[in-house]
């Protein structure tokens, strides 16, 4: 089977060996359009390079860690960036390998190339995979083309593509990938058209442009000027300005940002003529397949090149999800911008509200008016968690993008190395636990305070008690898990016992390697391109903290409804005389508006945790923190159990909810439900040099407390010993 297909030698009969898009091309071209000539590596490379390596098995293997309809996108992340990795470590097999670089090094020896993916599948009427996968351009050489070929075969696994192919049905296992080798067009002028608009009236031609070529416009990193034309009329409707700060400009072997001079940010990078001219492009390209298309293409000179074309598949009022699965990945710009929103306005406005919450006490409330404060609580808190997946999620992608340039870059054998280079700043989470740690040194070095605080008698230090009420009035919320809160100091003194009974507990230093391995890192740059990797390791540690701080700021808000909550249930419980902890956050404000009326309550078997069935002996997760650990289990399945925590324990959860970090410093290992490496338990455990295990399924149900477990973390694996197999120590 042919490795390589000439773009105008692609018949009907290749399509599945070249892919969607390079057919599209091949017919455009042989119709008359302006189209840059290139070869189709096809489907066949990527299958032969897949067998000979063995990374069919290994790729499955990675994602038959879990069923994928439960995995989170964490997981997903992660599994992605895992694949991606295999595929830039694992080299072209020499025999596969000579026969590519012979006809690319023939057909492509002088200048550069862009490298497209042409997925069979993609680009067809019901299925546009338009900025799923990956595409390289301005590339020079036999070697920077065929690193660029592995990255587009990996971005058949990025999540991104998954969670797409999922979406339609289509089955990943299956799916295979062909790549379009081209000479490259460095236009001056670059957009994108519509023939229909997917968003508004259809008979109008959208069209998006910028400066430079087309990347920044397809990534989101610049902001195009954006124009509507009649289609009947072909007339321009409307013109809207975009920014005009920057242009993508081709640098050796890829491209870079750079500034527009004053003349091209004051004009728009399109005539009105020109502007009809790529609308009439639009809908030639549309007559020609015969249905509304979505086109690429770029001014170099006066010259029209029409770069790509694929189908529009969604009208307005489609419900296409594909822009949210898109959403999670930003370009640095965009990341950047986000942050600024997030750090300036989104975090102090949080804390603002739950200082305001605060600031109400529930029990001071008539029963009308506390359910009315558990309405308004519930619906702020909803408020904000709709903004935390619209703007927070996302931003979590500059740990992801900082992560993939590092991998590519330096090729270490951990996938996730890059991680050591963003732990230990600033988090919230450890700061809170810092605070406990010195309290618990405090009493560890003060037999006499010790022993008053065992006894239940008032502490005699005034440092102990003024670090303990500062602690409490900034860090109230700590024992809030899922439905309750405790108002009692009598836990935080219980912890702070533990705490000191455990030398040691406090957390490891920091990474001492970090600044080398960040130097390393940044050595690999020069120029402008060394700013912009500067740029993005600061941004990643941004991204990296806030998984943590966003976190324990919306907790203080759901803190407050809680109280309310508890509150409410106390109230209708001395009414009725029956323990109401179940009630729901609506029933508990109907019932405090119409005490006359009979609660609603959750049935027995809805309330009763069914009989553990199964006995696991080794369970499968993420691995999420290096290392090993034994010791018993503690499930955690209610405030009580936060309580019962023991030193040396494992922590079983479904999630280290950041209202549970402190007692992190007492476990010897973590194990949760949910997953991925960016999960607020994961962070805090490698911060602690905690084994951590995550992404596996029922984790709290499988497990009990009191069994003995084995954690490893660098292999995801969870052990549950029988009593009389227990681990050594």
């Amino acid at each position: 089977m042919s490795l390589f297909i000439a773009l105008e030698d692609i018949r009907e009969p290749d399509r599945r060996l070249v892919g969607g898009k390079s057919f599209a091309l091949s017919r455009l071209q042989s119709q008359g359009f302006t189209v840059p000539a290139g070869l189709c590596l096809t489907t066949a490379a990527y299958r032969e390079y897949l067998r000979s390596t063995g990374l069919e098995q290994r790729i499955q293997q990675e994602l038959a860690r879990k069923p994928f309809g439960d995995m989170r996108w964490e997981e997903l992340w992660d599994a992605a960036l895992r694949i991606r990795h295999m595929f830039v470590q694992t080299p072209i097999p020499q025999r596969l390998l000579d026969r590519m670089i012979s006809r690319i090094g023939t057909r492509f020896d002088h200048g550069p190339v862009a490298v497209r993916s042409s997925a069979p599948g993609e680009d067809e009427a019901g299925a546009s995979f338009a900025g799923l996968h990956e595409s390289f351009l301005n590339l020079t050489g036999a070697q920077a083309i065929l690193a660029s070929v592995k990255k587009v075969w990996a971005s058949l696994w990025s999540d991104a593509a998954l969670l797409y192919r999922h979406e339609l049905g289509l089955d990943p296992a299956v799916s295979s990938m062909a790549v379009l080798i081209q000479d490259i067009v460095l236009g001056e002028r670059s957009g994108i058209a519509f023939s229909r608009s997917p968003a508004a009236s259809a008979e109008e031609v959208v069209i998006e442009a910028v400066y430079g070529l087309n990347q920044g416009l397809v990534d989101g990193s610049l902001e195009p000027d954006r124009w509507t034309v009649d289609r009947q009329a072909r007339a321009m409707l409307s013109h809207t300005e975009g920014t005009r700060q920057a242009a993508m400009r081709p640098v050796p072997n890829g491209v870079q940002r750079q500034e527009l001079s004053e003349e091209q940010a004051g004009k728009p990078p399109l005539s009105e003529e020109e502007v009809l001219d790529v609308a009439r492009l639009a809908l030639r390209a549309e007559a020609s397949f015969g249905s509304a298309q979505d086109i690429e293409w770029t001014y170099t000179g006066q010259r029209l090149v029409l770069l790509q074309a694929r189908p529009i598949t969604t009208q307005a009022g489609d419900g296409d999800t594909r822009a949210w699965y898109l959403s999670l990945r930003r370009s640095l710009e965009e990341l950047t911008r986000l942050r600024q929103r997030i750090e300036e306005e989104h975090l102090p406005a949080m804390q603002a509200e739950a200082e305001r919450l605060a600031a109400e006490e529930p029990t001071a409330l008539s029963d009308a008016e506390l359910a009315a404060a558990i309405d308004h609580r519930h619906h702020r808190l909803d408020v904000w968690k709709s903004l935390y997946w619209r703007e927070f999620i996302p931003m979590a992608h500059g740990v992801r993008l900082f992560g993939q340039i590092y991998n590519d870059t330096l090729q270490p054998e951990d996938p996730f190395a890059f991680l050591h280079l963003l732990e230990g700043d600033r988090l919230l989470g450890l700061e809170r636990n810092n605070r406990l740690l010195s309290l618990a040194s405090i009493i560890r070095n003060d037999p006499e305070l010790s022993e008053d605080l065992r006894q239940g008698r008032a502490a005699d230090n005034q440092e102990f008690t003024r670090g303990l009420e500062e602690f409490w009035n900034r860090f109230g919320t700590l024992f809030c898990h899922e439905a309750s809160c405790t108002r009692d100091k009598a836990d935080l003194i219980g912890l702070l016992l533990k705490l000191a009974d455990r030398p040691g507990t406090e957390r490891p230093a920091v990474n001492a390697a970090a600044p080398v391995r960040a130097g390393e890192f940044l050595d690999h740059f020069q120029g402008q391109a060394r700013t912009d990797a500067e740029r993005l390791l600061d941004l990643a540690r941004a991204s990296y903290r806030l998984r943590d701080n966003d976190n324990i700021v919306l907790g203080r808000i759901e803190a407050q409804l809680i109280k309310a909550l508890e509150e409410g249930r106390h109230r209708l419980a001395r009414l009725s005389g029956a323990g109401l902890e179940h009630l729901d956050w609506q029933a508990v404000a109907d019932g405090l508006r119409h005490p006359d009326q009979p609660l609603t309550e959750p049935s027995p078997e809805a309330r009763t945790r069914p009989e553990l069935k199964l006995s696991p002996r080794q369970l499968q997760g993420q691995p999420a923190g290096p290392g090993l650990a034994s010791g018993p289990a503690r499930v955690i399945r209610s405030p009580a159990d936060l309580r019962r925590f023991e030193a040396g324990e494992i922590l079983v959860c479904d999630a280290v909810d950041p209202t549970m970090t402190f007692i992190v410093p007492l476990a010897a290992g973590i194990v949760e439900r949910r997953g991925g490496m960016l999960i607020h338990g994961a962070i805090i455990a490698r911060e602690y040099g905690l084994p951590c295990v995550t992404g596996i399924p029922r984790a709290t149900s499988l497990l009990e407390t009191g069994q003995q477990l084995s954690v490893d973390g660098y292999l995801g694996l969870v052990t549950v010993h029988d009593p009389i197999d227990q681990p050594p120590g």
